[in-house]
């Protein structure tokens, strides 16, 4: 009796993991080492000029994350922003991502210095979108784990402007 009980209580775990986490629409895809722990399931662009190219090719706004390994800021977020089903699913539809761990010779994508976690996007036509912020003055593209909603309506607005610039 007990074997059984434990038996069904092990498929119901499996079966409620299963549907709690955003499932992109081509199924499971295998984890990559390039996510870097920010998304599994989403196909990262390796280098910063692969991620324009995407971004053009494809007409979708990329997504710019930089952080460190180590670093406790970047961390939270990383938790946060990987566990949020809304954000996977937009940047899995939507964009084009790339997370570094190490600047860029771009200037552009250091706008207010360099500094992380600091989130920031370009658009196909290759424009680094510095008017979209996060909410602090002295560190303008940075987020926290509470910022998680500003940064959902950031993704909608990098989406929107795009659409409504062609």
């Amino acid at each position: 009796m007990i074997k059984a009980a434990v038996s069904v209580l092990l498929v119901l775990a499996a079966l409620s993991s299963a549907f709690g986490k955003y499932m992109p629409k081509t199924g499971k895809r295998i984890p990559q080492t390039l996510s870097r722990g920010w998304g599994d399931q989403l196909v990262w662009a390796q280098t910063y000029e692969e991620g324009l190219y995407w971004s053009r090719s494809r007409n979708k706004p990329l997504l710019v994350i930089f952080h460190l390994e180590d670093c406790p800021h970047s961390q939270a977020l990383k938790k946060v922003f990987s566990e949020d089903n809304q954000i996977q699913k937009t940047l899995d539809d939507d964009f084009i991502v790339l997370n570094l761990v190490y600047e860029t010779t771009d200037k552009h994508l250091s706008p207010d210095g360099q500094y992380v976690p600091r989130i920031i996007f370009v658009d196909p036509s290759m424009t680094v979108r510095a008017d979209i912020t996060g909410r602090y003055a002295n560190r303008m593209y940075a987020y926290e784990p509470s910022d998680i909603k500003l940064l959902i309506s950031n993704m909608q607005k990098a989406k929107k402007l795009l659409k409504s610039e062609l």
